[in-house]
């Protein structure tokens, strides 16, 4: 350290002088200083003033450019100078450098960069305003094709350099995106895949601009997911193979890379993985299956990778996956259900798969799963059961198949995610389905259970499909034992709230079911649609410029309704003529026809 000093003084001399034997034994000392010890020999540096010399020696026409820029490159490992290395002035000689010819002070030029735009805002900022960034990409385009080893290390430089400066910064991430870096480096991927350091520095490049949405619009335009699954077949070890998942996760949430992975093969790579890991109980193995299995799942979110993989429910992924759902493993259990659930999304899917077995398949699953089962599991076989109840050709098939009782063994679920897939699966089977729909509304256990759900206000989803299921089963049955079930639970009072939904849906359906309840029951609701200030709630909706038509609409139709009570204070008889004399009311129907709709 006593000849580091001595260096460090002979430098300042020397720098000035420019005696030029003498400067390339000082930089030689100190290159030699910071191999030793890198932070000591930095701090030294940083407290001799040395850096501000720097500058003068990072000219074109300097012979130590090179040299110099490595010891730039050396101390900026270290946090606490890449601050300094701004404030000397270096970025803007260094980034002059980036055109030189010279491929090593092009490398360590490179380097220096990179280093100092490591999680340096100071750094970066510097970089970008020297326009850095764009002398990189144009340099990476001019040698790309190159493929000796020089220049695959020179670009490997550069891309790592590209990452330091824009890493976790929307803002320059999208300024990469914008000078066309995307096209760039998918190039660098397909010409240097042979390149071991290389195609890592691009994966990691793409990992982080892949989770910008302005990113997606550009890699579609590429050939990405050829290269990637060209890629992912010649990987063997975990770790890479991991590394190629992380780019493809946020590149398939656009569908269409969706469907360009689908055509590249990745879908049979996948399979392939579950195959070979299902057995394992090895950590890796366990992760690689759970990535993969996630992965497809992924990819049949898109409309036309999805239709393309079901290929008429004949095709042999969907058949593959088919086999998941029996299977012992829950991850492919899992797998298997989200993925029934991602075919089930057009009438024709659903019949075709009703048609052929798969509800039995999910009743079988479930059942497993009903006495501590995986809450994941339940989940998806639900949401896939749901799904496939859409379609009005199927449902009669399903009730009669006895999902009905296979959903409600999970009636006691205590979990959010689980009561909200149950609830919109029972909602689904008894549209229009009367008999059905009777049999539910006098389940008093199933009742009670909506109503204590309906007061989840930490859950808004089960709260609002807990409400929507009870006014279903009104309307649905138009049973007067299950209006009698639905008072006694004590559900009046909430179809009531729902009537003020901010959805005009969901205040629809509550409406017509309070019509049905006032037209068919209303001596044994009358007490509860009192107390909860029914009335004044129908004034709110009939004065609420805001209201919908169809709101005004159904509101009137339930006045109409109300009309056969008995008590005088029940429906004030200004009510009526409020609603009588609205004049925003457009429908062309006669208020003697009203009165007409529900007679009492």
């Amino acid at each position: 350290m006593d000849n580091l000093s001595d260096t460090l003084k002979k430098l300042k001399i020397t720098a000035v002088d420019r005696t030029e034997d003498s400067l390339e034994g000082c930089l030689d000392c100190l290159l030699q200083a910071l191999a030793q010890n890198n932070m000591e020999t930095s701090e030294k540096i940083q407290a001799s003033g040395i850096l501000q010399l720097f500058a003068s020696l990072l000219t074109p026409q300097s012979s130590f450019k090179a040299k110099v820029a490595n010891i730039i490159a050396e101390v900026a490992k270290n946090e606490f100078m890449r601050i300094p290395c701004v404030d000397a002035g270096l970025i803007s000689p260094l980034v002059q450098l980036l055109n030189s010819k010279d491929q090593e002070v092009l490398l360590q030029t490179g380097r220096a960069l990179g280093n100092i735009c490591y999680d340096s805002h100071e750094g970066r900022s510097a970089v970008d305003q020297a326009g850095g960034a764009q002398i990189v990409i144009d340099r990476l385009r001019s040698l790309c094709s190159i493929t000796d080893p020089a220049n695959e290390k020179l670009l490997t430089v550069f891309c790592g350099m590209l990452m330091n400066y824009s890493n976790e910064n929307d803002s320059l991430q999208a300024q990469l995106i914008n000078m066309g870096v995307i096209p760039t480096l998918v190039k660098l991927l397909g010409i240097h895949c042979q390149n071991a350091a290389l195609t890592e520095m691009c994966l990691v490049a793409f990992g982080n601009l892949a989770e910008l949405e302005s990113s997606k619009e550009q890699f579609a335009s590429t050939n990405i997911a050829e290269e990637l699954v060209k890629l992912f077949k010649k990987q063997i070890e975990h770790d890479k193979r991991e590394m190629i998942f992380e780019v493809l996760a946020p590149l398939a949430e656009n569908d269409a890379i969706k469907l360009q992975l689908v055509e590249a093969g990745l879908v049979e790579c996948l399979l392939e993985i579950v195959q070979q890991k299902v057995d394992s109980d090895k950590e890796d193995d366990i992760t690689e299956l759970k990535t993969g299995s996630d992965l497809m799942v992924l990819l049949l979110l898109g409309d036309e990778s999805m239709q393309k993989l079901f290929e008429g429910g004949k095709g042999s992924v969907f058949q593959r996956v088919l086999s998941w759902i029996p299977s012992n493993n829950h991850q492919l259990q899992l797998a298997g259900a989200l993925a029934i659930a991602n075919f089930a999304r057009n009438d024709g899917n659903c019949i075709h798969m009703v048609d052929n077995g798969i509800v039995e398949k999910l009743m079988d699953l479930l059942d497993r799963h009903v006495e501590d089962g995986n809450v994941t599991v339940q989940h998806a076989a639900l949401s896939a059961l749901r799904n496939l109840a859409i379609p009005v050709i199927n449902k009669a098939k399903m009730l009669s198949a006895g999902v009905t009782e296979t959903v409600l063994k999970f009636l006691k679920s205590e979990m959010p995610p689980v009561q909200f897939k149950l609830l919109g699966t029972l909602r689904m089977l008894i549209d229009a389905q009367a008999e059905a729909a009777e049999q539910l509304g006098k389940n008093v256990k199933l009742v009670e259970r909506l109503v204590e759900w309906c007061e989840a206000k930490d859950h808004a989803g089960v709260m609002g499909e807990s409400n929507r299921l009870l006014s279903a089963l009104i309307r649905h049955s138009k049973s007067k034992d299950v209006i009698k079930t639905i008072v006694q639970s004590g559900g009046i009072k909430h179809l009531v709230t729902m009537a003020t939904s901010e959805h005009v849906i969901m205040q629809n359906e509550a409406l017509v079911a309070l019509a049905l309840i006032a037209a068919l029951e209303l001596g044994t609701a009358e007490k509860d649609l009192e107390s909860a200030k029914l009335v004044q709630i129908l004034h709110r909706l009939l004065a609420d410029e805001r209201s919908a038509p169809e709101i005004k609409y159904n509101s009137m139709v339930l006045i109409c309704a109300l009309m056969g009570s008995g008590k005088v204070s029940f429906l004030p008889l200004k009510t009526f003529f409020f609603a009588f004399n609205i004049q925003k009311f457009n429908y062309d129907v006669s208020w003697c026809e009203l009165l007409w709709v529900y007679p009492v």
